[in-house]
């Protein structure tokens, strides 16, 4: 049975497309029913039209308090019918109250190997503590920034004389892998999370 998958995104939205890419070829067996963002300029919103997928503009800056804006994304979000929420560079802290609403339905992309080098430039932090390798992680979203149950990780080498951007494209031709993976193991009903650890059957 097709399940139906809601991503958020706030900028570029590259994950969202290879999302978007992997369903229309078959790979991942799920209905793009919305993207979500709160990013009123995000170029993912120009990728969901033209891929026909409905677009719901969360915009953060137009709440007066943080609490505001996350009940009415919770609304937005209940409102989707989602089986499965992707929040593929969505640049948010995603709130308790949406993670303990969707707990083992929400995952996210991160670019390190987590649980090193979580919150912002993954890729930064890597070259500054001077890693051999480097990678992203998919990983169910739960309380803890970057800090839930991993999913699916890959590995890149990380190469003398990178700096933030080559890096960066390296770990983000696996990203544009694991997620679409990661997706299609949740819709195929594979994954299992047994306290930290995601069972793969």
């Amino acid at each position: 049975m097709t399940k139906r998958i809601a991503v958020l995104a706030s900028g570029r939205g590259s994950n969202f497309q290879a999302v978007i890419d992997a369903i229309r070829e078959g790979m991942v067996p799920a209905e793009c029913v919305a993207l979500i963002t709160d990013n009123p300029q995000a170029y993912a919103i120009g990728r969901a039209r033209a891929a026909e997928i409905p677009v719901m503009v969360v915009e953060y800056d137009s709440f007066s308090a943080r609490e505001a804006y996350e009940r009415a994304l919770l609304s937005v979000m209940q409102q989707c019918n989602a089986d499965l929420f992707v929040l593929a560079g969505y640049m948010r802290i995603v709130g308790n109250e949406i993670v303990q609403a969707f707990f083992g339905r929400m995952i996210n992309i991160h670019p390190a190997l987590l649980p090193a080098f979580p919150g912002l430039h993954g890729q930064r932090q890597a070259l500054l503590h001077g890693v051999k390798v480097s990678g992203c992680t998919v990983h169910f979203v739960d309380e803890n920034l970057d800090g839930g149950p991993v999913i699916v990780q890959r590995c890149v080498p990380v190469l003398e004389g990178d700096d933030e951007d080559t890096l960066a494209v390296r770990i983000l031709k696996q990203e544009h892998r694991c997620l679409p993976e990661a997706i299609r193991l949740f819709c195929e009903g594979r994954l299992h999370i047994e306290g930290r650890t995601v069972r793969i059957v």
